[in-house]
């Protein structure tokens, strides 16, 4: 039992490290701060290119704190997004993503696509790659 009597919070800390350190790993990089920073960013510029029912069904998925980073500052009433170029998807993450020293660009969004490959189911990582425009589905691994 829970030092705390909260089970459910205990857990969701726990998977959410877990998602952190798998992410961390697969960048090769030192910090877990920001290697959760761009899961934070990546996550909210592809939530706002997936359909309102989309973003609902991925985030079921997700641990009850990734869940709250990935609707964190949405306004449905602006997605999903138009943009279909890969090169403006990257950028709208450099952009904030903010001062992480390992950054290398698209690279990094595919450790995070890789992430989710293995976390998320396969039928629902499939709906998510065919709503999303060719460019950057095109981003994302089997």
């Amino acid at each position: 039992m829970s030092t705390q009597g909260l089970e459910v919070i205990d857990h969701t800390v726990q998977l959410t490290h877990e998602w952190i350190n798998e992410l961390r790993e697969r960048l090769d990089w030192d910090s877990s701060r920001d290697a959760a920073r761009l899961l934070r960013v990546t996550l909210a510029i592809l939530r706002d290119h997936l359909r309102h029912e989309e973003v609902a069904q991925l985030s079921a998925q997700m641990p009850l704190l990734i869940r709250g980073m990935f609707f964190e500052g949405w306004q449905p009433a602006h997605t999903p997004v138009r943009d279909r170029k890969a090169e403006h998807f990257v950028a709208a993450i450099e952009e904030r993503i903010g001062e992480v020293r390992d950054w290398r660009g698209q690279q990094d969004i595919v450790a995070v696509f890789r992430t989710l490959n293995s976390k998320i189911s396969e039928g629902e990582v499939r709906d998510v790659k065919a709503g999303l425009p060719r460019a950057i589905r095109d981003m994302w691994p089997d």
